[in-house]
């Protein structure tokens, strides 16, 4: 393609990788066959996504498909579409480019719009990927993205920490907040950051339904240090999910997804106040309100 160039985030020293890169590929291209009976989570990313495209009134040309899965982001009218994912089987079946989200090969200023649903949190240098999605936009052009974020599967960790309480092991991955979410956006460069939160309730009947899920949509284990889960302590670990049900026998999980906006910075954007140019003091401000108090 024209717009691929080599290009990734590591310089002279980079750091280690937190999740196994190889194992990540592969996971991806088992659930790529069926991965449409396991996508409910990536569609109301999806979904959640494009309302926030709707809002905007500007046109767009040229679309990058961060972590394209099976190609299910429905890209704006007349707009010409690059995917990419990391796994062989999904870029292949979207026509697109294989390659990590911290890794990109498109030359910079390439698109005016980059989506990317529900595979940021598995990236191993995220502020890498994150310049790296900035970089490929030219000005004024929007980042949106959604990934699942810090307090998801909850219910699951509770679970596995307190069945291996003697000897717990790493078998969830490391989780953004929303907080610092958003001040990625910011060091990455984008303009006009927004970061916020939708929670959703899954309910499940067993702890296997939870973990097919999971294997469905290609988001179990694959951190570097990662201890293959035992059979008594699977069967430990069903019992004591099962022991969290509801009345009717379900056991609630919880998913938080975290939704990024930024723009590309241009000089037709609208800019901060100059730092000290404002005429009235917060203490002024509030003289108004009383039973406040501007320390």
């Amino acid at each position: 393609m024209s717009r691929a160039r080599a290009h990734g985030t590591s310089g002279a020293v980079s750091a280690p990788d937190i999740f196994d890169r190889t194992a990540r590929r592969t996971r991806r291209d088992r659930a790529a066959p069926d991965f449409t009976d396991f996508d409910f989570i990536r569609t109301v990313m999806i979904d959640g996504l494009a309302e926030r495209l709707a809002t905007v009134t500007r046109d767009f040309t040229d679309m990058l498909d961060l972590g394209c899965f099976d190609a299910g982001f429905p890209a704006p009218p007349g707009v010409t579409v690059t995917r990419c994912d990391a796994g062989g089987v999904f870029a292949r079946s979207a026509n697109g480019v294989q390659a990590d989200e911290d890794m990109l090969p498109f030359a910079s200023e390439s698109f005016d719009l980059v989506v990317s649903a529900g595979v940021l949190d598995s990236v191993n240098d995220l502020p890498g990927a994150l310049s790296l999605a900035r970089r490929v936009l030219r000005p004024d052009g929007l980042f949106l993205a959604a990934f699942c974020g810090a307090g998801t599967l909850s219910t699951l960790r509770a679970t596995l920490r307190e069945v291996e309480r003697d000897r717990p092991a790493a078998r969830i991955h490391p989780q953004v907040d929303v907080r610092s979410a958003g001040d990625l956006l910011m060091r990455a460069g984008f303009a006009l950051p927004v970061a916020d939160i939708e929670p959703l309730t899954v309910r499940y009947s067993s702890i296997g339904g939870l973990l097919r899920d999971l294997r469905g949509m290609a988001a179990t284990n694959i951190l570097r240090d990662r201890v293959p889960l035992r059979r008594d302590t699977l069967a430990l670990a069903a019992e004591a999910f099962a022991a969290r049900a509801d009345p009717d026998g379900k056991t609630a999980e919880r998913f938080d997804i975290i939704y990024l906006t930024g723009w590309a910075p241009a000089p037709s954007q609208p800019q901060p106040a100059r730092r000290g140019s404002g005429t009235q003091s917060l203490k002024t401000a509030l003289e108004r309100f009383p039973e406040r108090d501007a320390g």
